[in-house]
Order: structure tokens, then sequence, then C-alpha cells
């Protein structure tokens, strides 16, 4: 249901491109769209958790900066390189974990579920960051060799199909490393 909510301006964004015939204005009203959707977003995190995520702070302040920028100089590149710009900041932000503090960002998001050997903690947070850095450069690469609309179906289907396959593979990755009497645990 969380990963449903979190791709929930995502999928607005797509429907209404998909809504207005002309790509030029279909891009300028979906991006308003997944403004107002990221703020509602955030907004019902907060009425129903009190708090708010790191991560949809950062989605919101791009979304309302670069989808801002879109709106206001009616220039479709600032929407488009959002989810570069999300990605490498996540890429970043895992690779930085490494260096400060005493554990990797995903052992700190996942150990309370997941007992690992330090080696294959770093391993996992540094497929992140080659999967965060990636997929900013996939975004790019669809943004300036194929047309708005491409861009659109890749930002819904292509990015979401690829963090799909990313997280199956590390399901398999991480089921070699866990321990027989942690499996147990788990299926309680």
């Amino acid at each position: 249901m969380k990963f449903l909510f979190d791709f929930f301006p995502v999928l607005l964004f797509f429907v209404a491109f998909k809504l207005v015939e002309d790509p030029k204005q279909g891009i300028l009203v979906a991006t308003g769209v997944a403004i107002v959707a990221t703020i509602l977003q955030v907004g019902l995190f907060w009425w129903k958790h009190h708090r708010v995520e790191r991560m949809h702070l950062v989605t919101l302040a791009l979304i309302v900066i670069l989808g801002g920028l879109t709106l206001l100089l009616e220039d479709e590149m600032f929407i488009k390189w959002k989810p570069t710009a999300v990605n490498w900041l996540f890429s970043l932000v895992f690779f930085a974990s490494q260096l400060i503090g005493k554990k990797p960002i995903v052992r700190r998001m996942m150990e309370a579920n997941i007992q690992l050997p330090d080696p294959v903690w770093v391993r996992l947070n540094m497929s992140w960051v080659a999967f965060f850095a990636a997929m900013g450069f996939a975004n790019l690469y669809v943004v300036y060799n194929f047309d708005t609309e491409t861009w659109v179906n890749f930002k819904l289907f292509g990015l979401l199909g690829l963090t799909l396959v990313f997280v199956l593979l590390q399901a398999v990755y991480l089921a070699r490393h866990i321990k027989p009497d942690e499996q147990a645990r788990e299926a309680e």
C-alpha cells in the first residue's frame, strides 16, 4: 500500500498527460497535477502520521522547484530532469552514508528485518548507489533521444519496471545470505 501511495503523483502525472491531446500543453497540465498531488501526498502523510519522510520532502522540493520552473518558463526540460535529480541525489546519499556514520543507509533501513554480514551490507548499499546513478542516466538518455510522449511512458513504465526488476534481483541476492532460523522467524 505504501508503494502505491508513493507512486500516486507519478500515476496522476501520467493520466493528466494522456488526457490532453497536445503534448506541449499536456506536459504543463501534468506538471501542475504532479505538483498538487505531491503537496497532497505529503500533507496526507503528515496528517496520518504526524511526521514527514525525508524522501517525500526531497521529492516535494524538487517537484515544486523543477515543476514550477517548467510552468513558469513553459520549458518541459525542467520536469524531465526531475527523475534524474531525484535518482542522483539518492545515489549520493547512499554513497555518503558509507563514509558518514557507522552503517550504510540500506542497513539502517533494513537491519530490523534482516541480519547480514558487514560486507554484504556494503555491497547491497553500493548496488543501490549504482542503480540510482544508472536510473538517472537512463532518464536522460530517453529525454534527449525520444519525444515527450515516449519519455512520459518511460517515466511510468520504464523506471517502474527497472525498479521492480532490480528489487527482485536484490531479493534473490539477499536470499543467499539469510540464515535458516531468520527465514523461520520471517515466516511467522
